[in-house]
């Protein structure tokens, strides 16, 4: 006979579905389906009907498949047989891991360092509960802590790609959007909406990075709606301007200018800074397209701009575009013209520059310029000069988890088949073919 703890979980596989399929039908985190189906805690009376819907049961034949253990004390089912542990981290949420009376008796080990997870890891970890409460009324420190999970965030993405950030990344955002539903004063909420909406570009981004397109556009929407919930021009046009860098990237030339010139309105809104950024943007869409001195008198303005830039007055997201992102951009903006006109010194001394000036927290930004050097040499007729730039950035690559870096190497090994006859651009193709499979 099997056992009440099996009930749930056996009509759920007789319906054909798993513990995730079952979470997002009903709109819920799959470690919530885990303990209904271990017995710890019952749906909310709201759930039940939707659960037994899903899963083809009357209301009366889901109540006998949710069995919780019964005690005399008439505890809730929600508290009953369990030990909560808190912990304190840097943002000072609540972790709350709770021990059932499933739990407690078993021994997981023996003491001698043999541990028996029951399972895979994940199903193991899809029972760790992690509940964050949201505060009653928001203050500044909701704000600060908005904004540090963000840098964190950001800092994660620039040192190892979105690979290794953006899931974590999400639950978070998910977590911090619904502080927006929390009472506080104007100003504060305007804040928070702000910061909000500058984590859910970062965690876009990442997406982004690891070729995620409908959840990178789906942030990108939320952040458009914090800018405007927020009033904030500065993160409306630094959401537009990745927008754009993201429809330059999959080809929409005519999409990706028509964004950046959204974000260049109202300019007068925004930092120096932020217009050296946008203004870098729009050169290389146009370099793109051919409007060679469309672009470089756009790029001649981006520096204007940029001489006059004060970082004290740029909001927090901006602190990553310094003097060797824009050298790195504005290289970036030039390549198309430099390879018309085959001279690669038009773009080659910005994208040098941007390498040695690169701080070591932005080792994805260096290897790009390294990676789109090597390409400009390689184009124009220089493959030993490229070479050994193109094998650093290689190097640098293993250690990221970058789809967009990735695209960009092989994109150098294409540009580098006209000289494959020389040993070294042979031998950097096949390296960067073993990564490539290495990276899938």
């Amino acid at each position: 006979m099997p056992g009440k703890r099996d009930r749930l979980a056996r009509q759920r596989h007789a319906m054909g579905m798993t513990q995730e399929q079952l979470a997002v039908q009903l709109g819920v985190e799959r470690s919530t389906v885990y303990r209904w189906e271990s017995g710890e805690v019952a749906p909310r009376p709201n759930m039940q009907p939707k659960l037994a819907r899903a899963l083809s049961v009357t209301p009366a034949e889901l109540t006998n498949l949710l069995v919780i253990d019964s005690d005399p004390s008439g505890a809730p089912a929600t508290t009953r047989g369990r030990l909560a542990l808190t912990s304190v981290t840097s943002g000072n949420p609540r972790f709350r891991q709770p021990l059932t009376e499933a739990t407690v008796p078993r021994r997981a080990h023996d003491y001698q360092g043999r541990i028996d997870i029951g399972g895979s890891p994940r199903d193991f970890l899809a029972g760790t509960v992690v509940e964050t409460p949201l505060p009653s009324r928001l203050g500044w420190t909701e704000v600060e802590h908005v904004r540090a999970t963000t840098r964190a965030v950001a800092m994660s993405e620039n040192l190892f790609g979105g690979g290794l950030s953006c899931e974590a990344a999400a639950a978070q955002l998910r977590w911090a959007g619904q502080l927006l539903e929390v009472q506080a004063p104007n100003e504060v909420h305007r804040c928070v909406a702000e910061a909000v909406g500058n984590l859910a570009s970062v965690v876009a981004f990442s997406a982004f990075d690891i070729a995620n397109y409908a959840a990178a556009d789906r942030c990108f929407e939320f952040a458009l709606w914090c800018a405007d919930y927020a009033g904030s021009w500065a993160l409306r046009a630094n959401t537009l301007a990745e927008m754009a860098r993201k429809a330059a990237y999959l080809g929409d030339l005519d999409d990706a200018l028509e964004l950046i010139e959204f974000a260049q309105v109202r300019s007068d809104r925004i930092t120096a800074t932020a217009r050296a950024m946008l203004t870098t943007i729009r050169a290389r869409l146009l370099a793109l397209t051919g409007r060679y001195v469309e672009a470089q008198a756009d790029v001649d303005r981006a520096d204007a701009h940029f001489a006059d830039h004060e970082p004290e007055a740029d909001p927090p997201w901006l602190c990553y575009y310094d003097a060797a992102e824009h050298q790195g951009s504005t290289g970036k903006a030039l390549i198309p013209l430099a390879q018309a006109r085959s001279n690669p010194e038009l773009a080659a001394g910005r994208l040098d520059a941007a390498i040695r000036l690169q701080a070591a927290e932005y080792p994805r930004s260096r290897t790009f310029s390294r990676v789109r050097l090597a390409s400009l040499m390689m184009a124009t007729g220089y493959p030993r000069e490229a070479v050994p730039i193109g094998r650093q950035a290689v190097i640098d690559t293993a250690t990221l988890r970058s789809k967009r870096l990735m695209t960009e190497l092989h994109g150098l090994a294409r540009t580098a088949t006209p000289h494959v006859q020389l040993g070294d651009v042979a031998e950097l193709r096949h390296d960067i073919a073993t990564l490539g499979r290495a990276a899938t």
